[in-house]
C-alpha cells in the first residue's frame, strides 16, 4: 500500500511541473495586467512603469517563471493587488470556509445517496424503486443555479428560516460562533447535496442490479447462504467499487469551492474569491488558485485509488 502511494506521488511530480508551466503561460496570455484596474486619467505613466518594473513584468518569461516557482516552493505566491495582502493569507481565510462547506456537503451527499441507491437496487422494479428513480430524474434535470436561487428565495427570504448570505454572524462569539457557522452551512449544503446525489444513486443502483444476476450470487443462494449475507458479502461489496472510484474526485472537487453556491449565497470561499480575482485581474491570486485546483485534482485521483484498495483489498494499483 505505502509503496503504491509513494510511486503515485513520484509520478505526480512531472504532472505538477507541466501544470505549473501551463498555468503560468495562460496567466500571461490574459488581457491586461494587475495594474490595469487602477489606471485613471490622473495616473502618472512613469509611476505605472516603475510599478511594472518592480513587479518584474518586463523580465523575460522564463525569468518570471523561475522566480514564480522558487517563491511558490517557499509558500510565497506574491501579494494580492486587490486586497494588498499576501496571497496565501487571502486564500487561507477563504479555504477554511470552503473546507467546512465541502465536508458538510460531501458527508450529507453520501448519507442521502448511498441508502437511496441501496434501496433502489435491492428492491428493483417496486414502487420504492420507481419513487427513488423519479426523485433522481428530477434532481438531474434541474440546473444547480436555478435550484439554489429558488431555495434561497423560499427558505432565506420568504420563510426566513436560514441566513441568506455570509459564513458566520458578526455578532457571534465563542460557542455561538460555531453554531452560527454551522447554521450558515445548512441551506447551501443541503441544497447542493440534494442535487449531488444523482450520479451516486444511479451508479450504485445499476451496480447492485447487475451484481444480483452474477453467477457467484446464484451459486451462493443455491448453497443456502442467507439472503442478508449474500447481499452484504457478494452484492454490496462489489457494487461500492464505482462509488469509491469517484469519491476522491468528489471530495477534492468540492474543496475547490463551488462557484455557483458561493456566488449565490455570497459565501466567502475559494470559488467566490476566484471569480472576484478574475474580475479584478488579480493575477497572483488567480495563478495560485488554479495551481491549487490542479493539485487537488491530482490528489483526487490518488485518493480514489486508495479508497478503492480499502473497499476491495484484492485491488492493488500497479
Amino acid at each position: 500500500m505505502w509503496k503504491t502511494i509513494l510511486r503515485r506521488i513520484i509520478i505526480m511530480i512531472p504532472q505538477i511541473i507541466i501544470l505549473s508551466v501551463l498555468v503560468f503561460i495562460l496567466a500571461k496570455f490574459m488581457p491586461g495586467d494587475p495594474f490595469t484596474g487602477s489606471i485613471t486619467p490622473q495616473t502618472d505613466a512613469s509611476q505605472l512603469h516603475a510599478l511594472k518594473v518592480q513587479a518584474g513584468l518586463y523580465d523575460p518569461w522564463y525569468t518570471q517563471y523561475f522566480h514564480w516557482v522558487v517563491n511558490m516552493f517557499h509558500g510565497n505566491f506574491g501579494t494580492s493587488y486587490q486586497f494588498k495582502e499576501p496571497v496565501m493569507a487571502v486564500i487561507g481565510v477563504r479555504a477554511v470556509n470552503t473546507l467546512w462547506l465541502s465536508l458538510f456537503t460531501v458527508i450529507l451527499t453520501y448519507l442521502i445517496a448511498i441508502p437511496l441507491g441501496l434501496l433502489a437496487g435491492r428492491y428493483e422494479d417496486t414502487n420504492l424503486d420507481r419513487g427513488i428513480m423519479f426523485f433522481n430524474y428530477v434532481t438531474y434535470a434541474i440546473p444547480l443555479f436555478v435550484f439554489l436561487v429558488l431555495g434561497l428565495w423560499l427558505f432565506g427570504y420568504v420563510l426566513g428560516w436560514f441566513p441568506s448570505g455570509g459564513s458566520v454572524s458578526l455578532s457571534a462569539s465563542g460557542f455561538g460562533s460555531v453554531f452560527s457557522r454551522f447554521y450558515h452551512l445548512i441551506l447551501p449544503g443541503v441544497l447542493t447535496a440534494l442535487l449531488s446525489t444523482t450520479g451516486t444513486v444511479q451508479y450504485l443502483r445499476s451496480e447492485i442490479v447487475d451484481q444480483k444476476h452474477q453467477d457467484m450470487v446464484a451459486t451462493a443462494r443455491a448453497k443456502g447462504v442467507p439472503e442478508r449475507k449474500v447481499f452484504s458479502r457478494h452484492i454490496l461489496r462489489n457494487s461500492l467499487l464505482p462509488i469509491a472510484a469517484f469519491m476522491g474526485y468528489s471530495i477534492t472537487g468540492l474543496l475547490g469551492g463551488s462557484v455557483f453556491v458561493e456566488q449565490i449565497f455570497t459565501y466567502p470561499g475559494m470559488g467566490q474569491l476566484f471569480i472576484n480575482s478574475i474580475s479584478n485581474r488579480d493575477f497572483s491570486v488567480i495563478t495560485a488558485l488554479v495551481m491549487i485546483y490542479g493539485i487537488l485534482a491530482l490528489f483526487g485521483t490518488l485518493l480514489s485509488d486508495i479508497i478503492m484498495s480499502i473497499v476491495d483489498p484484492r485491488i492493488r494499483i500497479k
